[in-house]
């Protein structure tokens, strides 16, 4: 009943720009926090950033500081992450994820998330 679907992953060359969408059915993505999280094969989950559900609070990784800006639409229930500047290490499956919280999904590889969508690849290079 709960979904998550990722939608803007593509091909991008160094210094240029995505925005990606999380649209949700079955919740509602202002209820908790929600976010992003990213990995390439083979590696660690890497939290990206997340946003809050009661004050809006918003946390960044540092390497994606300045360059990243999350978002939520509670009106689409959709939530974006628009990544300017982008740069080949940002390369990596993008999944959108809910939690109670909004520090655990910085912290991806110490706690669980509620819930999971399917990702959407972001692959940079020239």
């Amino acid at each position: 009943q709960v979904q998550l679907v990722e939608s803007g992953g593509g091909l991008v060359q160094p210094g240029g720009s995505l925005r990606l969408s999380c649209t949700a059915s079955g919740l509602s993505l202002s209820d908790g926090a929600v976010g992003w999280v990213r990995q390439v094969p083979g590696k660690e989950h890497e939290g990206v950033a997340c946003i809050s559900g009661g004050d809006g609070t918003i946390l960044y990784k540092n390497s994606v500081k300045g360059r990243f800006t999350i978002s939520r639409d509670n009106a689409k229930n959709t939530m974006y992450l628009q990544m300017n500047s982008l740069k080949s290490e940002d390369t990596a499956v993008y999944y959108c994820v809910t939690d109670t919280l909004c520090h655990p999904i910085l912290n991806p590889n110490l706690y669980d998330m509620d819930y999971w969508g399917e990702g959407t690849q972001v692959t940079v290079s020239s």
